[in-house]
């Protein structure tokens, strides 16, 4: 915040927007996408008695964050903030990416042209770092008119407007990579959990390979990672072309995918080190996780899968993405992160197109800053200092 101003106290105002949107069928339960239009929700976080010309947007493709740390806490230093939910908040099994950035379009066009912001700031935070990236090299160069599963969308005719700015704070390169890192490869047949090869789960105590491991088990379990996404993802092509040939009412089917928090890093802390807590991750014991109902991709439905999760069909690949961007760029790597591996903040700084680009490491901050305000108000001071020089604070 700037020198001398106390925390400002924060003003909430709820968001409800609306926008019609034809679809061959609906995807998501309830009154967010139904009856013909979309409706999204977001919260408005604005410092009492203090006007801004530039709004801090806010976004995950499957959650709400108005509740973390840094978004009130970039509102308490005086920034208006719009935390902004999809229409898949709280429910990614049926998330389709396209459309995620169908939604945060329309609130940045409604942030511009009915609130009468000037700038706009996107804050990709965790999962929304990945999704930031996407929505601004489609917004200034858009490309996409189908999804990876063949559905059409219109992404050219949604007039996207860009972002002035973007933040990519503690978020991984794509939701497909970070799946990717943890899935278990030990898994031999998807409809059987228990059937799995001893020699390649991170978790049975009688495997003969245990942490420091190997470079040559990492390279074999790493083989074995992605042999088993393709895997899958060729099973739902399959299963996605069986229900188009059948040319019925049913369109879509839903699946579990089991065992998805399987990344040795958790387990080694010599793998891509830095100052993480070592047999821990953000969602808790790691092995617990790897079986839990809330482990990546644990549901999904098929276009879902390949649109979020399959490494080789997803438009969300934020390395590919940051190239094509021109705006701005502020990247913040925690430095004791427990859920996004080191590599990825670096991967994306290095491939950002923008020639304005700054990458800053907050050591020891975890993911959510839980119990660490002093690394909270370092990430909030060096983000507020980042925007003012750019005068978009």
């Amino acid at each position: 915040m700037e020198s001398g101003n106390p925390p400002y106290q924060i003003q909430h105002q709820w968001v409800h927007l609306q926008y019609q949107e034809a679809s061959a069928f609906r995807e998501t339960y309830g009154f967010s996408g139904s009856q013909g239009v979309v409706n999204l929700e977001g919260l408005l976080m604005t410092p009492k008695g203090r006007a801004s010309s530039t709004l801090l947007v806010f976004m995950h493709p499957a959650t709400t964050l108005q509740l973390l740390p840094v978004p009130q806490a970039s509102a308490r230093a005086g920034s208006h903030v719009l935390c902004a939910a999809s229409r898949y908040m709280k429910n990614d099994a049926p998330l389709i990416l396209e459309k995620v950035l169908l939604d945060l379009g329309a609130y940045i066009r409604h942030a511009r042209e009915h609130w009468g912001y000037k700038k706009v700031v996107i804050v990709g935070w965790s999962g929304g770092g990945a999704l930031a990236l996407l929505y601004q090299s489609q917004a200034e160069r858009p490309s996409i008119t189908h999804t990876p599963a063949g559905d059409p969308v219109d992404i050219e005719g949604a007039n996207l407007s860009p972002a002035d700015a973007l933040v990519f704070q503690a978020a991984h390169t794509s939701r497909a990579q970070l799946l990717l890192d943890m899935l278990d490869p030990s898994v031999r047949n998807e409809l059987d959990p228990d059937d799995r090869n001893p020699e390649l789960d991170i978790y049975n105590k009688s495997n003969p390979n245990q942490p420091p491991y190997s470079a040559e088990f990492i390279a074999e379990y790493r083989a074995a990672q992605l042999a088993r996404m393709r895997k899958i993802t060729a099973w739902v092509k399959d299963e996605l072309h069986k229900l188009k040939v059948k040319n019925t009412g049913e369109m879509e089917r839903g699946f579990v995918t089991h065992r998805t928090m399987a990344e040795p890093r958790f387990l080694d802390p010599t793998l891509d080190p830095n100052d993480r807590k070592p047999g821990w991750c953000y969602l808790g014991n790691p092995e617990t996780a790897n079986t839990g109902p809330v482990g990546l991709a644990r549901f999904s439905t098929l276009r879902s899968w390949l649109s979020q999760w399959s490494i080789d069909d997803t438009n969300g690949n934020g390395v590919v993405c940051s190239k094509q961007i021109s705006v701005p760029l502020l990247a913040v790597e925690n430095s004791a992160d427990d859920a996004v591996p080191k590599p990825h903040t670096g991967a994306i700084f290095r491939a950002a197109g923008s020639k304005d680009k700054a990458m800053h490491v907050i050591k020891g901050g975890t993911h959510y800053y839980a119990g660490q305000p002093d690394k909270l108000a370092e990430a909030i001071t060096l983000t507020q200092d980042w925007l003012r020089a750019r005068d978009l604070a």
